[in-house]
């Protein structure tokens, strides 16, 4: 543990002490309750201050004025409705010897016009946001005044609400748009010289000390290198931090590199399991040497072993782990107790952010009770039930979770698998490139598994008589499904995505991937052909590939198409396969215009999700006391009820994940989770 010592030591942030060096940077999970950070939204961030983090920075882009409304799940702080909120959430938090601040923004273009109260967007210049498209009005003298007061009475709400303290955010926001060449085209006293694209933002930060006084903690989110033509470089953004520093005008600085304001710019400024660990620490080290104020930075810090060096090379004085701490928020706590091969992996599957990015709220791909801390349990507790025989019949993710709960329940659990390893799908899409993270999932959830004393029977396809030998109370059918090859004319001429990615078939030449899913699947398969020498097109009814998918994932996607040559045919469906001998004739329509088209290919691979693998559920369900039914109405409220269908059956019997319907990987675990916390 003494590896661990400097990334445990307490560390002073102007006169307020942090009981350790890690830290859960400023993010927006889309939790918000009418733009207010209520009960879920708390819970959400006391998990984290229960499981030993010393300070949680919330309120991801949590606007100050009206014409930055708060329509991504976002926090408002335009008007003193929020402050009794704040109060409360520093109370919660508090209590728990935890540090709380907020961001503040005006998101300047980085919005849209036709929601809200229908404001045009305004900027530093009129121009257009490539990612959120609004094109802005550029800022009047009397807008820069109107902004300039709302940043100040936004940070007095913070401060009034008990807060401990603020961040300004940049990322791309109106600060940002006025300090970049990229999006500052001003001739006035705001524009030209880094002297007067740094005015608006050191009129804000004058007016927010203004308003807030001395001794409250202000702090930036600061560009490390925007990377974006036109913009910010290494160079730049230390001259700036420079200027800052000298000035006074901040207390810390939160690091962030790469830019959001256009699509293929994501990839860098939150990467995925694509990019390397801790992509950015080494453009953290020039600055740091530049300039004396503490640093915060959290771009995929997700091991503790990552943390602490950092720590230990004086890298920075505190170190985010948002994400991670997504995963787990008992993070701290398994480090301080020596248990660091137990704390739950941030896989950098992507998943949080791209569910935010399509409308959604940000949830953990491998830890569903991230975001449902009201109903979910993170620590599961000992049932005060009966000691109970549960049988779970499948080792994916769902089988493991059920295996893993019911297990914590204090249950003797038992997990047949027909395959020799566990996984299921997860362990077939972590043979694909760069998804290889994915194996983390399995890994944490096997350990923990074994850990609990799970009877684990691989090599065994459980039939119903197999289950019933068990004598069981308890019967969870987590056997997923099989790849749907069906409704295609020529079918049996075709591959599937599981057969080329566990080499069942080997990989031809020209090859068509004709992908109905729109999810990773059929995609991570064509990069896995083309790097084999493969000439793959990919055919989709929808209008884009990838269609499923989040900005993080979609553009670490277009990047390897791109790379690797691989075609997309949209819009198109595949009608049938004919065998010629050693070459298959496939024929294409395109859904709008009717053309229809044909390749000559050497394989066609399909993906059209798969069909429950539920024979054993349905032998089972007649001698089950609930037939298998669950009330859905107390399930959905994080409740477990079941009807007495067969008052003579043996056992309960519940079925989780794609053995229900082709989903995903966090559906199958919420499943899991929702039904056995509750046995």
């Amino acid at each position: 543990m003494a590896f661990y010592d400097a990334l445990l030591a307490p560390f002073t942030l102007k006169g307020l002490t942090l009981k350790n060096r890690i830290v859960s940077t400023s993010h927006g999970p889309a939790y918000a309750e009418g733009a207010m950070p209520g009960a879920r939204y708390q819970r959400y961030h006391e998990e984290k201050a229960k499981g030993g983090l010393a300070m949680t920075m919330f309120g991801g882009s949590s606007n100050v004025s009206i014409d930055s409304p708060s329509l991504f799940g976002q926090l408002y702080l335009g008007d003193d409705a929020v402050v009794p909120y704040l109060k409360d959430f520093s109370a919660r938090i508090h209590g728990h010897g935890c540090a709380l601040m907020c961001q503040i923004t005006h998101m300047g273009h980085r919005t849209v016009w036709d929601q809200g109260h229908w404001l045009a967007p305004v900027s530093a210049s009129n121009v257009r946001d490539k990612a959120h498209r609004a094109f802005p009005k550029a800022m009047e003298p009397w807008d820069i005044e109107r902004v300039i007061g709302d940043y100040g009475r936004a940070a007095r709400r913070c401060r009034d609400g008990g807060l401990d303290g603020i961040e300004v955010a940049l990322t791309g926001h109106l600060p940002n748009q006025f300090l970049t060449p990229a999006m500052n085209r001003r001739e006035d006293a705001y524009g030209g010289s880094l002297e007067n694209r740094m005015r608006f933002l050191m009129e804000v930060l004058e007016e927010i000390r203004r308003q807030v006084g001395g001794e409250f903690i202000v702090g930036l989110r600061f560009p490390l290198d925007e990377r974006l033509e036109g913009g910010l470089g290494p160079e730049d953004c230390i001259a700036l931090a420079q200027r800052l520093e000298a000035s006074g005008a901040v207390d810390f600085l939160s690091l962030y590199g790469g830019s959001p304001a256009w699509n293929p710019g994501f990839e860098a400024h939150i990467p995925t399991m694509a990019q390397p660990l801790a992509p950015w620490l080494e453009t953290v080290k020039p600055l740091r040497a530049a300039v004396g104020l503490p640093l915060i930075h959290a771009t995929r810090i997700i091991d503790v072993t990552t943390a602490a060096q950092a720590i230990k090379d004086d890298a920075l004085d505190l170190v985010g782990m948002t994400r991670a701490h997504m995963a787990d928020p008992y993070l701290v706590a398994k480090l301080k107790r020596g248990e660091e091969e137990r704390i739950r992996p941030c896989v950098g599957a992507g998943y949080c952010i791209d569910r935010i990015y399509r409308g959604g709220e940000a949830l953990c791909l491998h830890n569903p009770a991230t975001g449902r801390e009201q109903t979910m349990a993170q620590t599961i507790a000992p049932s005060t039930g009966p000691r109970r025989r549960v049988v779970v019949v499948g080792g994916g993710p769902g089988g493991l979770e059920a295996a893993r709960v019911s297990a914590a329940r204090g249950h003797v659990v038992i997990l047949f698998e027909a395959a020799g390893e566990l996984g299921g799908q997860v362990a077939i899409a972590a043979r694909a490139g760069w998804r290889r993270d994915l194996i983390g999932i399995v890994r944490w959830l096997a350990q923990e598994v074994e850990l609990a004393g799970v009877e684990l029977r691989l090599n065994h396809y459980a039939e119903a008589s197999d289950v019933l030998a068990e004598r069981p109370d308890v019967v969870i059918v987590a056997t997923g499904g099989l790849p749907d090859l069906d409704g295609l004319a020529g079918a049996e001429h075709a591959a599937s995505v599981w057969d080329v990615l566990t080499g069942q078939v080997e990989v031809k030449p020209r090859v068509v991937i004709f992908d109905q899913r729109g999810d990773h699947q059929a995609l991570s398969c064509a990069e896995f052909m083309a790097e084999r020498g493969a000439q793959v097109e990919l055919v989709t009814p929808d209008r884009a590939m990838g269609e499923e998918l989040g900005i993080s994932n979609y553009d670490v996607h277009c990047r390897e198409f791109a790379r690797l040559g691989i075609s997309v045919t949209p819009n198109s469906r595949l009608l049938a396969v004919e065998s010629d001998q050693s070459q298959l004739q496939v024929c294409l329509c395109h859904d709008y215009g009717g053309q229809e088209a044909t390749r000559t290919v050497d394989q066609v691979v399909l993906e059209q999700g798969v069909v429950p693998l539920d024979q054993v559920y349905h032998d089972l369900a007649a001698g089950a006391r609930n037939g298998g039914e669950i009330d859905l109405e107390a399930l959905a409220g994080g409740a477990l009820r079941t009807p007495i269908r067969n008052p003579d059956g043996a056992y309960e019997l519940f079925r989780v994940g794609d053995a229900v319907a082709c989903r995903n990987i966090h559906a199958a675990l919420y499943d899991s989770l929702r039904i056995c916390q509750a046995l």
